[in-house]
């Protein structure tokens, strides 16, 4: 169905998310248990009668315009828009022309999935003014149109869990996420007086860099030693005859795995410390095994720890961004630290 011109302006908002414990393990076949956060990108959307879309990033006061029929890939947030009209294209959804705006209160680069954020609402978005209902393709088809975008358009290859993760938020829970078989299970994030709050390292990351396209490469090569599809059917003791750093990307993708399940466990409980044992000891792997922290992450981990930090973890691609405090009741996280809670999925608003 073409736009229409005349149809009314939309308001669509992508969450970010905060991913509670299971890093690096979407694209390695694992488990992994984030929440969606009621922070996230805003795209105001209208279709327009020529046949370009003119799109502009509020928080960096810069425009850009092209063709629908482009296809050269751009560089930066322009890529995102570029690929998502490009993307539902060859799903035979006639986008036309559109005037968008981009905003909202998800910080770049800080490892609360920004890009997906804005993924997930630009397809909301551009979906509403074209007249087609999202429900026609089905929450896993967008996950994956929007990962596409990701991997293709702006050259970082991430997994879908921050796709899901956007698209399946539940208010005050943590989504449990197999990437085996791409199955979803609520599990209720309680709280009860403790607090998850997030901190910046002051050092931003770019999942489009060398080091998280390294990682994934270096899993692949050590799935193709090990004669597997994905590091999480490796057996252990395989594991331990891989050349290093193979050997410990993978170290690192088995024990993620069984602490995610273990802090299913310790949720259900309402075990909050063991929960915090568990995001430290996610970190420990994550800075050792899978090397992705940097000094100044490890500052602001010794930051935390030294407010009174139960557990306290780097988050998202690594190599900077913010890190995941969790505080008992009574406790005091630093002043600069932000509060995070488990909130709705993406949405027309």
């Amino acid at each position: 169905m073409p736009p229409d011109p005349s149809a009314a302006p939309v308001r669509a908002f992508g969450p970010g998310r905060v991913n509670l414990i299971g890093e690096h393990t979407d694209y390695n076949g694992g488990l992994a248990l984030p929440f969606a956060i009621s922070r996230g990108i805003v795209v105001d959307a209208a279709a327009c009668d020529e046949l370009v879309v003119r799109a502009h990033a509020i928080d960096l006061d810069e425009e850009y315009a092209f063709a629908v029929s482009q296809r050269a890939r751009v560089p930066g947030w322009r890529g995102f828009v570029l690929g998502m009209v490009a993307e539902l294209g060859a799903l035979g959804v006639s986008v036309g022309g559109a005037s968008l705006e981009i905003g909202g209160d998800l910080p770049r680069g800080a490892g609360l999935s920004s890009s997906a954020a804005l993924e997930v609402a630009l397809c909301l978005a551009l979906l509403a003014i074209s007249g087609v209902e999202a429900d026609e393709f089905g929450w896993l088809e967008l996950a994956r149109v929007c990962a596409r975008v990701e991997n293709e358009w702006v050259g970082a290859q991430t997994g879908l869990l921050d796709q899901i993760a956007s698209l399946r938020g539940q208010a005050d829970s943590a989504l449990l996420i197999d990437f085996a078989t791409l199955g979803v299970s609520p599990v209720p994030l309680r709280l009860d007086g403790w607090r998850l709050v997030v901190l910046d390292s002051g050092q931003s990351h770019e999942h489009a860099g060398g080091g998280y396209n390294e990682r994934r490469a270096e899993c692949a090569r050590a799935c193709e030693l090990l004669g597997v599809s994905t590091l999480t059917e490796a057996d252990a003791s395989a594991v331990e005859r891989l050349p290093d750093p193979l050997r410990r990307r993978a170290r690192h993708v088995l024990g993620e795995n069984r602490r995610v399940l273990a802090a299913v466990a310790a949720l259900r409980e309402g075990d909050m410390p063991t929960l915090g044992a568990l995001l430290d000891a996610s970190h420990a792997s994550l800075r050792d095994y899978y090397e992705i922290s940097t000094p100044a992450v490890e500052a602001t981990v010794a930051r935390l720890r030294d407010a009174g930090a139960a557990g306290a973890r780097i988050m998202g691609g690594g190599f900077g961004g913010y890190v995941l405090g969790l505080f008992a009741r009574g406790a005091h996280p630093p002043e600069d630290a932000l509060d995070v809670h488990p909130g709705g999925g993406a949405r027309l608003l």
